[in-house]
């Protein structure tokens, strides 16, 4: 092993402690295990310890360096290690060691940008200063209902106002961010509040429901989160909430504009909790610390070359990966955030027109939506409008369709664990001379390492060296660097399959290395589908399937999708005595009633026995060869 990979294995993380204030407060917290290493853990009042993640590859704090990187050691060349006059007592103090966060860039924003338009929503629009006080009044406002350092509060909203307020106000008063997918179901909401030990959850009004029955499926005895209705006046399907309800706007009116806000006591502290798609049978919790966060964002804005006061149009979800670092990075930048509560084409043109839209990220299901939207949908871009995708690899064509428009597109990758887009497919000028075919089948690829990135490489999975250069050999895709997260919450195991001894984080998703260097996805692990920048597990999906009283066997595999780029396909035998009596469209509406829409099949074959191995396992890849020669899945499409 490289000494520099040892020396990086040997450190230990460094979380401050977080206190308790209440009985049932779940708090983000460390302990110190044998051998000196930190794992972060989920503690209750009761006195209940949950582990989250052994976080022994985590580096220390700052304050935490007793000797000067020149110190020199035992038996070394003193030529060598000998340090610069004077410097043999300097390294790390208290004026150097501030923690990083994020959520300093809105109090500079509202001294540089200050009059300057911040969030806009219909005909509401906040200035940075006003959206800082709002903030200020949330955090504050918060820690008066009890919330202190380490609690989870969720959100479950779309793209508002309220929901970018959250990005800053939530974990300003030391609190753990957790935004929930709004198109997830009960079910599945139920299981996230009773894993985080969510403390209180900010709802929309189309929430509302979901959130009564998710709260409804909590098991008994299980503290449930107080909520909060979060208003839109620019709805009229939605009523006024009662006089005596607690809304996100009667919290605000109860807070301190001049609030002290509680700053990190580490760069390790935790931030944000959230969860994946479903990646395996059940999402696992991923965690993300201020640190993390703050190189994640500067590096975002840099490998994007956003400039001074862009026009951002949020199309990408929140939700998702907190928008790839976005509601803060537009801080940095004093840009204009300009809120969608629904994406389609027609709002998205319109929002283009209206507000002089310069840069929107989205899925490659919405790039396909804008380039086959009809002419009377489609507007003239007022300017160029920079688009960055990712989420799926986006199909050359889609790729070429949408440059062919207008938009300008730049692709990168990323997962949940990483909280963005650390891999970027940055553009080289003599591409440009290129035909548009050609220029679109090299943007199509995932890229190289984002200037924050430490190293990014596509391992062999026995061998673990990096495979050829050739664009064929496969390997598993691997990363290091800041904005890694630190574990799973209450998940050791997973975070040890993740993030290994060997100083990597394995994503699980295959690839190739092409001659110049950028890294192209072939394949997924564990079958993930992805569904319009939506992961779907294969096994939770089949888990369902088996349910039927009708099914002998389900495979679930991923079928290309005209719109949505991939969909589940599943491959169903039947028992003896149910042959014949069941139709795809029967078990859509199974799934339909038990999994999110999103996770519902969109084509059924039905075979007399599935493709095994010797050992009886069912083979994956000759369904998957089979639902690719299907093509496309079209609207309408329904079984085969």
């Amino acid at each position: 092993m490289p000494a520099h990979s040892h020396a990086m294995l040997s450190t230990a993380a460094a979380w401050s402690s977080l206190s308790s204030r209440s009985q049932f407060s779940p708090k983000l917290s460390l302990k110190r295990t044998a051998g000196g290493v930190f794992s972060c853990n989920c503690k209750h009042g009761k006195g209940e310890t949950i582990t989250v993640a052994n976080l022994g590859n985590q580096p220390p704090r700052s304050r935490q360096v007793v000797t000067s990187p020149f110190a020199q050691r035992k038996g070394a060349e003193p030529s060598r290690l000998q340090p610069p006059h004077g410097m043999a007592n300097l390294g790390a103090n208290p004026a150097n060691s501030c923690p990083l966060t994020p959520l300093g860039f809105l109090e500079r924003a509202a001294t540089v940008f200050g009059d300057c338009p911040s969030v806009v929503y219909h005909d509401t629009v906040f200035t940075w200063s006003q959206t800082h006080r709002r903030c200020l009044r949330l955090a504050s406002a918060l820690v008066s209902l009890g919330i202190s350092s380490g609690d989870i509060v969720s959100v479950l909203l779309p793209n508002v106002p309220a929901m970018y307020e959250m990005h800053f106000g939530v974990p300003m008063s030391g609190a753990v961010l957790n935004t929930i997918n709004t198109r997830l179901d009960a079910r599945t909401v139920a299981v996230l509040l009773r894993h985080s030990g969510s403390k209180l959850i900010f709802v929309d009004p189309a929430s509302l429901q979901l959130i009564g029955d998710a709260l409804q499926l909590l098991p008994p005895g299980h503290p449930a989160p107080r909520v909060i209705p979060v208003e839109d006046p620019h709805e009229e399907e939605f009523p006024a909430a009662c006089a005596d309800t607690l809304t996100n706007e009667r919290l605000l009116e109860k807070g301190d504009p001049e609030f002290a806000w509680v700053r990190p006591a580490s760069d390790w502290d935790p931030m944000v909790l959230n969860y994946t798609s479903g990646t395996t049978s059940a999402p696992k919790g991923v965690v993300h610390c201020h640190r993390g966060l703050f190189l994640l964002t500067l590096d975002s804005l840099l490998e994007w070359a956003m400039p001074r006061q862009p026009t951002y149009l949020w199309t990408l979800p929140m939700f998702h990966a907190n928008g790839w670092s976005y509601p803060w990075g537009m801080a940095v930048v004093g840009g204009t955030n300009v809120c969608l509560r629904r994406v389609n084409a027609a709002t998205v043109y319109a929002a283009i027109a209206s507000r002089g839209v310069t840069h929107l990220c989205c899925a490659p299901v919405v790039l396909n939506m804008l380039a086959n939207a009809p002419e009377g949908v489609r507007r003239p871009l007022p300017g160029k409008v920079r688009v960055l995708t990712a989420g799926a690899p986006p199909p050359a064509a889609v790729l070429q369709r949408t440059e062919s428009i207008g938009f300008e597109v730049s692709h990168g990758y990323g997962l949940t664990e990483t909280a963005g887009l650390p891999v970027s497919c940055t553009w080289k000028g003599e591409w440009d001379a290129l035909p548009a075919s050609e220029r679109a089948r090299l943007k199509a690829r995932q890229g190289v390492r984002t200037p924050g990135m430490a190293e990014v490489d596509i391992i062999d999975g026995e061998t673990g060296r990096s495979v050829p250069r050739d664009g064929s050999t496969m390997g598993e895709i691997v990363l290091r660097g800041g904005c890694v997260m630190l574990g799973y919450l209450n998940d050791d195991e997973a975070t040890k399959a993740a993030i290994r001894d060997d100083g990597w984080f394995h994503t699980g998703d295959v690839g190739v290395t092409h001659p110049d260097g950028y890294l192209e996805i072939r394949d997924r692990s564990k079958d993930v589908i992805i569904n319009a920048g939506e992961n779907i597990s294969s096994v939770e999906v089949e888990s369902v399937l088996y349910g039927h009283p009708a099914v002998n066997e389900a495979a679930v595999v991923a079928r290309p999708d005209e719109l949505r780029g991939e969909t589940p396909c599943a491959f169903i035998s039947l028992k003896e005595d149910a042959a014949g009596t069941v139709t795809a469209a029967d078990v859509m509406a199974w799934c339909r009633e038990r999994l999110p829409q999103y996770m519902v099949p969109r084509t059924v074959v039905f075979r007399a026995e599935l493709p095994k191995t010797s050992t009886g396992k069912i083979q994956k890849y000759v369904l998957r060869n089979l639902a690719n020669q299907m093509g496309p899945a079209r609207k309408g499409d329904c079984s085969v």
